[in-house]
């Protein structure tokens, strides 16, 4: 019954931020929309901003389900930027809200758990400390998120398809080279020499 109630409490803020923007939405527009009481709410989110996280969470769940790999991660990327383009409405009305860090920890875990299973893929036949993985999961991370927070600034403008060639050429192969430098069996056979 919890994840219902919390379903439709992310389709009710889905339902608000089409017609205003999320600083303009009240808990109480939220339980009036949902046909719930104030406490229902706070028994599953204790703000506003952890319900429109949430939502994201679970949005991009859906949007990346079997991209997740080296050969998919373009495929996922660009069902990300697909699927913000869709709700463009929805999307401006929390971006112009919340401040640019704010959409940051929205997206970054989401690119995060993508970024670290290709790593993982990747270093499968080498020996590399999972916070060296982290790091480098991270990094790329970074760099998807502040492509996709630049596009959604300049509103939306430029193709996702393209932004996401460009991104492939730039990163290329950069995952196996990265995870080479941080390898901890190739460095030690070094070391025995």
């Amino acid at each position: 019954m919890s994840q219902i109630t919390k379903k439709a409490l992310s389709q009710s803020l889905k339902n608000l931020l089409i017609k205003k923007p999320l600083n303009k939405i009240t808990i109480n527009d939220i339980t009036d929309d949902c046909g719930i009481n104030r406490m229902t709410f706070y028994y599953h989110f204790k703000d506003i901003y952890d319900l429109a996280e949430w939502t994201c969470l679970q949005e991009a769940s859906k949007v990346l389900k079997g991209n997740k790999t080296h050969d998919t991660w373009k495929a996922g990327m660009l069902q990300i930027f697909q699927t913000v383009r869709e709700n463009k409405l929805l999307i401006t009305n929390v971006y112009r809200c919340v401040d640019r860090e704010q959409v940051e920890r929205y997206l970054k875990p989401i690119i995060d758990n993508l970024l670290l299973n290709v790593v993982e893929e990747q270093s499968s036949a080498m020996i590399v400390r999972e916070e060296d993985k982290e790091f480098i999961a991270s990094v790329y991370s970074y760099v998807f998120v502040g492509l996709m927070l630049d596009w959604i600034k300049n509103d939306m403008k430029q193709d996702p398809e393209q932004l996401i060639i460009k991104l492939a050429l730039v990163i290329q192969d950069t995952f196996t080279d990265a995870l080479e430098r941080f390898r901890i069996d190739k460095n030690l056979s070094k070391n025995e020499n």
